[in-house]
């Protein structure tokens, strides 16, 4: 189905039954339109990981239907799928990094994978994203030498490198961590929702989910019952 401007939502969870979540699997029911955040509690990070999956097409639903941008992730050929999730930006919780690469190497890896835009060009966009989250340059460590902050930081550098489409964050803050990080990602995510991107933040913080600030356009809890409506403290 297509929103108000007949476009298709960015990300639609359709009845969408995950079996890795639980025995008898989680029903996801979630639509983002171009522009939307959903702020979700969600207390149990491996379900985020895996609603995170399900959104970009590396899982697949067992029943129901999770379209990206009007295509079911089910019915699309590898290189297709390969090709959609370029427009997508992921924070992971676990990190996602690849041990043997420095952090600059994989911020830039998906993008020299996915695009044709010179590798020099690519260098200065990633070096401007990490000043905007408080790093000095481009990190040259590798993944394993690096503070936690800093990995943090590396991780929203790799994630809105290249202007994308949908935003998936995994508890980006670390647990409330890396609070000075929050105002930067705000930032960002705004700045995303303005050109039209969708974004989905996850967090297992309860304090900063029920903050007001965060202006989201839904407000869940996912549980072992799926997506539940939430509401901000006043």
């Amino acid at each position: 189905m297509s929103g108000t401007s007949g476009r298709p939502p960015v990300l639609a969870m359709e009845a969408a039954r995950d079996l890795g979540m639980t025995e008898d699997g989680i029903v996801l029911d979630l639509r983002l339109e171009a522009g939307e955040l959903a702020l979700v509690l969600a207390p149990e990070p491996s379900r985020a990981a895996r609603c995170a999956d399900l959104a970009s097409g590396l899982d697949l639903a067992a029943e129901g239907q999770v379209t990206f941008l009007g295509y079911d992730w089910s019915r699309q050929p590898d290189d297709i799928a390969d090709a959609l999730r370029g427009r997508i930006g992921r924070v992971f919780h676990n990190g996602g990094w690849i041990p043997y690469l420095s952090l600059a190497e994989n911020i830039l890896l998906p993008l020299l994978h996915h695009t044709r835009t010179p590798e020099p060009e690519l260098r200065d966009r990633a070096a401007a994203l990490a000043h905007a989250f408080g790093l000095p340059g481009l990190p040259l460590e590798r993944p394993t030498s690096a503070p936690v902050a800093d990995l943090a930081r590396a991780a929203c550098v790799r994630a809105f490198l290249g202007e994308p489409m949908l935003v998936l964050l995994e508890d980006p803050l670390q647990q409330g961590r890396v609070p000075d990080l929050a105002a930067p990602l705000r930032d960002a995510v705004a700045a995303a929702r303005a050109r039209g991107a969708a974004c989905l933040w996850m967090t297992s913080n309860a304090m900063f989910w029920g903050d007001s600030s965060p202006p989201s356009s839904q407000r869940l809890v996912l549980s072992d019952r799926g997506f539940r409506r939430g509401r901000a403290r006043p």
